[in-house]
C-alpha cells in the first residue's frame, strides 16, 4: 500500500512537471534563471583575480566548446534515445516546432550547478566557475537561437544556412543534431547538407 502511495505521488509530480514544461511561462523562465546564473558564475570566477586575460578567454572558449558537444550529445542520444519520457517530450517539439515544449525551467540550471561541482573537483574554483558560466551563457544562446530558428524567416544568406541546418533535422530526424553549430554533425558524420530552400 505504501509503495502504491509513493508511486502515485511520484507519478503526480512528474505529470505536473510535464504539463508545466509545455507552457510559455516555463519556456521563458529558463532564461530568468540561466542568465543570472551565468553572470554570478562569471563574476565569481573573475573575482578570484587568478584567471584574467588570456587564461580567462581560453577558459570561456573551452566552456563554449564543451557546451556545443553536450548540446549535440543530449539531442542525439537523449532526446532521440530510448528514455520514453525524454523522447516523448522532444517528439512533441517535432510535432509542433513553434510550440513551447521544453525542459522544465529549473533543470538546465541544476545541471550546470552539478557540472560546476564536478569541475571544482578537477580544477581551481575560478576556472570551474568561468567554465560553467560560459556553459550557462551557451545554453541561453542555444535557447534563443532555437526559438528564432522556428519563429523567424531569415533573409541574410549565412543566417538562412544556419537555420536550415536545424530545420532539416525536422524532416530528417536522424541527422543535424547540432542547433548552434554543425561542428559535431560534421565530425561525427550526422550532417545532412541537402538544403531545400523551398521547405525552409
Amino acid at each position: 500500500m505504501q509503495r502504491q502511495t509513493i508511486r502515485g505521488i511520484i507519478s503526480a509530480v512528474l505529470g505536473s512537471i510535464l504539463r508545466m514544461s509545455r507552457t510559455k511561462v516555463n519556456y521563458w523562465a529558463e532564461f530568468c534563471l540561466d542568465i543570472p546564473l551565468g553572470v554570478v558564475l562569471t563574476v565569481g570566477a573573475l573575482g578570484h583575480h587568478d584567471i584574467l586575460g588570456t587564461k580567462a578567454l581560453l577558459t570561456f572558449l573551452l566552456g563554449l566548446f564543451i557546451f556545443s558537444y553536450l548540446e549535440y550529445a543530449v539531442h542525439r542520444w537523449l532526446f532521440h534515445g530510448s528514455i520514453q519520457i525524454i523522447e516523448q517530450g522532444h517528439r512533441a517539439h517535432h510535432e509542433n516546432p513553434k510550440g513551447y515544449d521544453a525542459l522544465p525551467f529549473f533543470l538546465p540550471s541544476l545541471v550546470i550547478l552539478g557540472l560546476t561541482g564536478v569541475f571544482i573537483l578537477l580544477m581551481p574554483a575560478s576556472y570551474a566557475f568561468l567554465l560553467s558560466g560560459a556553459m550557462a551563457f551557451s545554453y541561453v544562446i542555444y535557447g534563443l537561437g532555437h526559438f528564432f530558428i522556428h519563429h523567424t524567416r531569415f533573409r541574410q544568406p549565412l543566417a538562412r544556412r544556419w537555420a536550415a541546418h536545424h530545420l532539416i533535422h525536422h524532416y530528417h530526424p536522424e541527422t543535424n543534431f547540432g542547433v548552434t553549430t554543425p561542428l559535431w554533425d560534421i565530425i561525427l558524420g550526422t550532417q545532412n547538407v541537402m538544403l531545400n530552400q523551398k521547405k525552409i
